[in-house]
């Protein structure tokens, strides 16, 4: 299964130079990496991100995380992935810019997403 994390090209630049993502300042701060599953980033995105030019969309395999992920209840309840440990970049399997269009930020497809 695929989830994603939102983060800043100068975030992702500095997890390719350290080869791990440790994490965001909000992730640092609450102790766990924050994802979504495709069905919710875009409110993840509209939540956290409104209005952010220069972000990065990454695509994790979450078979490739093992028991340091864990869904647990976040907004209203929903079920989200968090991560107890830095994201090896081996479990990243897709790193996109996600542009801002002046309204809204633009996805690729999304693996996992219903219409």
């Amino acid at each position: 299964m695929i989830i994603y994390k939102i983060l800043r090209a100068q975030e992702w630049q500095e997890a390719k130079e350290k080869g791990r993502f440790e994490g965001a300042p909000v992730d640092l701060k609450d102790g766990y990496i924050h994802f979504s599953a495709a069905d919710q980033l875009r409110g993840t995105a509209a939540k956290h991100f409104a209005g952010e030019e220069g972000l990065m969309l990454l695509g994790i395999e979450t078979e490739e995380l093992g028991e340091a992920l864990k869904w647990e209840p976040s907004r209203g309840g929903a079920l989200f992935p968090h991560l107890y440990a830095p994201l090896p970049l081996s479990a990243v399997k897709s790193a996109e810019p996600l542009p801002w269009n002046g309204e809204t930020h633009l996805f690729p497809p999304l693996e996992g997403e219903t219409a």
